[in-house]
């Protein structure tokens, strides 16, 4: 079974269409980048995946499960068990610590993470050292490692990340792409990576062109 299977998928903004993708296969496992200029849609496609907006024609499956069945608290149980995000500004919760984000994801995926899941993460993505500071304290890179645990913390299938180099010089960016596909790997989950940043091209197992039909 593919872990992502899409078919005629469109979605756009009034008159201009930004996602048109005919077919779109990814399976269990297996990495991708999905890159392109910014502004192309390439973040819209990534929240059609995750079921954060719905097409305007055309399918999208996850694991099998056709997200056009899915409304409102079920598409957010689906999403909470099986998806686990890294997005491009973090979004960590200011007055946590770096632990207590990483904890709290766990309890609302309902994944029953402790804190021995929790710290042995934690450890694995070195930021052990870190995890009683607030996001204020942190580097970039720690950021980064605390949104990577945050989204691995309940074991998802599919990990998606938007733009996750956009920030970073050529050697924090090879580092960054390297952290995700080996703790995503490791972990036995699929990845889907979107960003406009063409120094991500070869570093995992896909690349996909991102761009409107013609």
């Amino acid at each position: 079974m593919n872990a992502v299977e899409v078919e005629d998928l469109r979605f756009g903004y009034g008159d201009q269409l930004t996602v048109d993708i005919d077919q779109f296969t990814l399976e269990q496992g297996q990495s991708v980048a999905v890159i392109g200029p910014s502004g192309c849609g390439k973040t819209s496609f990534l929240h059609l995946l995750a079921g954060l907006l719905r097409p305007q024609s055309g399918s999208v499956h996850l694991l099998g499960q056709d997200l056009a069945e899915l409304r409102g608290a079920s598409m957010d149980r689906f999403r909470g068990k099986n998806i686990g995000l890294v997005l491009q500004r973090f979004h960590l919760i200011k007055a946590l610590t770096v632990r207590e984000n990483v904890l709290l994801a766990g309890k609302l995926s309902r994944a029953n993470a402790g804190g021995d899941t929790v710290d042995a993460l934690l450890q694995r993505l070195n930021i052990d050292a870190v995890a009683q500071h607030k996001p204020s304290m942190l580097s970039q890179g720690q950021a980064q490692r605390a949104a990577i645990a945050r989204a691995l913390v309940h074991k998802p299938p599919i990990v998606m990340a938007d733009e996750p180099t956009s920030a970073l010089d050529d050697e924090h960016a090879t580092e960054a792409i390297g952290l995700l596909r080996d703790a995503v790997s490791e972990a036995g989950a699929t990845l889907i990576v979107v960003t406009h940043d063409q120094r991500v091209r070869g570093m995992l197992d896909r690349d996909f062109d991102f761009g409107v039909s013609t």
